[in-house]
């Protein structure tokens, strides 16, 4: 078993290597020689809201409210360049089901039966390119794994598909693997630790997040 752990954690090393090119990693998902990730600066933010936005931080348009706790995020939708090459990865590689296919144009993706997590459409986007750096948008998809052992396994499977992985990372309240889909969106596979185990500043509200190296040995053990 040790020995399988380490050849996967070689070819990982590997991966990242060819994924950055020479490269230096965007964002706080930096990863070092053994794949690791690390922290690494935040890029710069930019504002590009109009004044409108500029007048509800105001407080000029709307009054402050707390949002109902049942409300989630129910799914993304991604403008992708090539249906079949998107679905290779969100289907295959990831294993998502198809719930329904439009064609050349749009696929919906669930996990669990739901009817979609994950929208994919080449709409406006056929053909194209990923938006070049210093340009707002979504920085990335976070896609939640149940436990250690399952996002275990999907690191094990991201390393045998040779799928390059673009960091790990502890983070107190959940442990991450970064990587980037066929058109370059960022994706998160993670796990959430149990809400009792959070760090949580001394005043006691709210959670204080950290970006450590993950054990990406110690979770490809844990899978099995």
């Amino acid at each position: 078993m040790a020995a399988k752990i380490q050849a996967l954690l070689l070819v990982l090393g590997a991966l990242a290597a060819a994924a950055f090119n020479g490269a230096t990693p965007r964002g706080p998902e930096a990863v070092d020689s053994r794949g690791v990730g690390c922290p690494a600066a935040a890029p710069p933010r930019t504002n590009g809201n109009s004044g409108r936005a500029a007048a509800i931080a105001a407080g000029g348009i709307v009054g402050p409210v707390r949002i109902d706790p049942r409300v989630d995020i129910g799914h993304v939708h991604l403008k992708v360049s090539n249906l079949d090459r998107a679905l290779a990865f969100y289907r295959d590689l990831l294993g998502f089901d198809v719930t329904q296919r439009l064609g050349d144009e749009a696929a919906f993706l669930s996990a669990g039966g739901y009817h979609h997590h994950i929208a994919l459409n080449t709409w406006e986007s056929r053909g194209g390119s990923p938006p070049p750096p210093n340009t707002t948008g979504l920085y990335h998809v976070a896609i939640r794994y149940p436990d250690r052992r399952t996002l275990g396994g999907a690191l094990r499977r991201l390393i045998e598909a040779k799928w390059p992985i673009t960091g790990a990372t502890d983070h107190g309240v959940s442990e991450a693997i970064y990587l980037r889909d066929p058109d370059g969106s960022g994706i998160e596979l993670y796990r959430d630790r149990p809400e009792e185990e959070w760090p949580r500043p001394e005043a006691g509200e709210g959670v204080v997040m950290y970006s450590h190296p993950l054990d990406l040995r110690a979770l490809l053990a844990e899978a099995g």
